[in-house]
């Protein structure tokens, strides 16, 4: 017996040995990283996740398991998955318990789990629990809601592994299912089948059947309600705003008529919105089935509903056709927003979208002068983001250089043409990925393979070289040219002042702006007739301009973020508590940046710039308080 007992002892020291060397090997092991990944996704295919979690308010975590079932290829020896800011506490293989190992912690993308494969499993289940850090997950308490704290998500573009273990890679698509347990008092939703109202157990099952990367993976739980326009289409929202967001987005079901009236038939069954509190980062996020929306589109004349159509537009290109890799970003956006533009034009007729496509132009054009002195290889489509976060190539470039890309191909071949091929593209790839170098191969076999018309198109130009070619669509808008009209008599006004330095004060006025019907102007003639003006001229007249307007204080964030990033530049010390309330109130990114970087640029506002996001970043998502901490800290 005691030999017996020694025996085992030696075995037992001989097994921890051997683990305590493979757990060493693993820490220390290097794996490289393909698309942001440590997944081996050349080894094993993910096919289903069934996620089971239970949330936590007051420990700001979520505790469960995420059970993938997969393919392997007979030399996979383990499969890898992306993990950060959360704890792995136990892996099971096909339902026996299982060796893992998490390895060395990378700034960007995290640490690979590693999971040694046994037997050919075809199953594995991770045990874990995030932390309060997980940088997708932002916990608000009641202060910052209406009095019940909000849970939400944001997955893109690599942030899915804080929250659930994946291969958080965009060419990694697969089904899932959920089970997600909450406080009886508030509604959870995600981008799958969701409910319409709360039950009395927090219990709550969801299912999204079409396959989706992991950034598309969602949830926010939270106190909301639901209103339905149709049998496919609705909003939800808290209750001290659903009102105004029911009233705000009532153009969905004609929007997605329109959409399908262009590309096809809309193929995730519902298509719902739900508005997030006010420090949501982005304007909207594409997750199927439910947009996630920020409540500062909500402006009570439905002038900033194209980012509704920009999201629902998303259903095809980018949910639907999705771009392979981050560096292929364009391929998401660029379609989304030449698609967005057509919605409008079929809503609102072909002037208004002229005019957004025409603002869109001036703000590309200033993102372009500002790269090309920066960082010059991000004027490209085709990104470059090895060893970077893929946060940093979002810009207008993906966005607006991609939309003009398109334009100038459906101008070359005619619209009808053009749609013909965006159709069959849908339907080609239609739940797939696609590389920039497939879309070219493509775009030369069904759209230009007329040698003259490929030659005609400068493709390669557009994509792989850096600024605008020349042969980039100007748009004319109707409705702009009656602002230039009204800026030139300003301008002509101001230049008269100014020639008669004798004059008293009061002549020294701008009279003309009493002449301006702006009580009949959408947010889009606001924000052109502000970047228009000359900015000594804002500058030297803010008050008067101010007074005749009322833009401080504004409501409407896009015209409010405009004009106090004019103010600061102004050196306006009045401005100053407005300001501080509007970096507070909002946390949308977009906003905030150009008013810190504004702020940061004067060193008599650096220390209110700092003393203000110290105060306000605690409220922002950390997508938005990375961004903005290198800006004040830089």
């Amino acid at each position: 017996m005691k030999k017996f007992l020694i025996l085992l002892l030696s075995v037992m020291v001989i097994f921890n040995s051997c683990q305590l060397t493979h757990q060493k090997e693993y820490q220390i092991k290097s794996v490289p990283i393909f698309n942001h990944s440590y997944g081996n996704t050349h080894e094993i295919t993910l096919h289903h996740l069934h996620l089971n979690v239970r949330v936590d308010f007051n420990d700001k975590s979520l505790t469960g398991e995420a059970t993938w079932e997969f393919s392997s290829t007979d030399s996979a020896q383990e499969i890898i998955f992306d993990v950060r800011h959360m704890d792995v506490t136990g892996v099971t293989l096909d339902g026996a318990e299982s060796a893992f190992w998490v390895g060395q912690e990378d700034s960007i993308h995290g640490s690979p789990l590693f999971i040694p494969l046994i037997n050919r499993a075809q199953k594995v289940s991770i045990r874990y629990k995030t932390r309060p850090e997980a940088a997708a997950l932002q916990w608000m308490s009641g202060q910052m809601t209406e009095g019940k704290p909000f849970l939400f998500t944001q997955s893109q573009a690599i942030l899915a592994r804080t929250w659930v273990p994946c291969m958080d890679a965009p060419s990694v698509r697969f089904t899932y299912s959920a089970d997600v347990e909450c406080p009886t008092d508030l509604l959870p939703l995600m981008s799958a089948t969701n409910p319409q109202q709360k039950n009395s157990s927090g219990k709550y099952h969801f299912e999204m059947k079409q396959p989706i990367p992991s950034y598309l993976l969602a949830l926010c739980i939270g106190d909301v309600y639901f209103h339905a326009y149709d049998d496919r289409s609705g909003v939800y929202a808290q209750k001290g705003i659903l009102y105004a967001a029911v009233q705000e987005f009532d153009q969905l079901p004609s929007m997605m008529s329109s959409a399908e009236k262009c590309y096809g038939p809309y193929q995730w069954e519902r298509y719902d919105v739900v508005v997030l509190p006010s420090s949501f980062p982005f304007g909207g996020m594409e997750n199927p089935r439910l947009t996630f929306a920020t409540p500062t589109i909500i402006t009570g004349d439905k002038s900033l509903v194209s980012l509704i159509a920009h999201e629902l537009a998303h259903s095809w290109s980018g949910n639907l056709v999705t771009n392979h890799t981050w560096n292929d970003f364009w391929l998401n956006e660029g379609f989304t927003v030449y698609f967005e533009d057509r919605i409008m034009e079929e809503i609102y007729g072909r002037p208004y979208a002229d005019m957004l496509a025409k603002i869109g132009l001036m703000e590309l054009n200033e993102t372009v002068e500002k790269l090309m002195k920066t960082r010059p290889d991000d004027t490209r489509l085709y990104l470059d983001l090895e060893g970077r976060n893929p946060d940093e190539g979002v810009s207008d470039i993906a966005y607006e250089k991609g939309r003009f890309f398109l334009l100038s191909l459906e101008k070359l071949v005619g619209r009808d043409s053009f749609d013909a091929f965006l159709n069959t593209y849908f339907n080609t790839f239609a739940f797939k990925t696609i590389t920039t170098e497939q879309f070219i191969d493509f775009c030369y076999t069904h759209l230009l393979n007329n040698p003259e018309l490929a030659v005609k198109s400068r493709m390669r130009e557009w994509i792989y070289e850096r600024g605008l070619p020349n042969n980039c669509p100007d748009i004319s808008s109707a409705y702009l040219k009656d602002i230039d009209r009204h800026i030139a008599s300003i301008v002509q006004q101001h230049d008269r002042s100014i020639q008669n330095p004798t004059a008293k004060p009061d002549s020294k006025k701008i009279p003309y702006l009493n002449q301006i019907p702006h009580d009949q102007w959408t947010t889009h003639h606001v924000l052109y007739f502000l970047r228009s003006l000359p900015p000594a001229l804002i500058y030297e007249h803010r008050s008067e301009i101010d007074a005749h307007f009322g833009f401080s204080g504004s409501p409407n964030s896009e015209i409010a973020c405009d004009w106090y990033r004019l103010m600061v530049e102004a050196g306006e010390v009045k401005s100053k508590p407005e300001i501080e309330s509007f970096l507070t109130r909002v946390g949308r990114r977009k906003f905030l940046t150009p008013i810190y970087k504004a702020m940061m640029k004067n060193r008599e506002w650096v220390p209110f710039a700092r003393e203000v996001f110290e105060k306000a970043g605690p409220g922002y998502h950390a997508v938005t308080y990375g961004t903005i901490q290198q800006i004040v800290y830089p």
